[in-house]
């Protein structure tokens, strides 16, 4: 089992950046997939970045591709999401999450573990 913790967020202007970190407890932290989702008021949770156990593969939604980066520390058992250029659309509750297994995956329902979000806002 992992628990997770996510830091970072706050308030900036469009076009700044935010770096987001979630750290997670545990040895096992190397052994999961890890991923990065967002969900705004009143809309369903959705995929933002995922990264596989070791830091090999990286996949991003269209909307942050190029914008965004994830990564890990897995000496530090911490996940990171560097934000730039950001966007008043980018305003929502991220949150990571953790999945068993060596595939990475976009789909919400394939990950076990969340953390409780952070709230980015993005001012115009």
């Amino acid at each position: 089992q992992v628990q997770l913790v996510e830091s970072g967020g706050g308030l900036v202007q469009a076009g700044g950046s935010l770096r987001l970190s979630c750290a997670a407890s545990g040895r096992t932290f190397s052994s999961y997939s890890m991923a990065w989702f967002r969900q705004a008021p009143g809309e369903e949770r959705e995929f933002v970045a995922t990264i596989t156990s070791r830091g090999a593969v990286t996949r991003y939604a269209d909307s942050v591709l190029g914008r965004f980066t994830i990564s890990r520390d897995n000496a530090k058992n911490t996940l990171y999401l560097q934000m730039n250029s950001l966007k008043p659309e980018d305003t929502c509750v991220y949150y990571c999450a953790a999945k068993s297994g060596l595939i990475w995956s976009a789909e919400r329902r394939d990950y076990d573990y969340w953390g409780q979000g952070t709230q980015v806002t993005v001012s115009s």
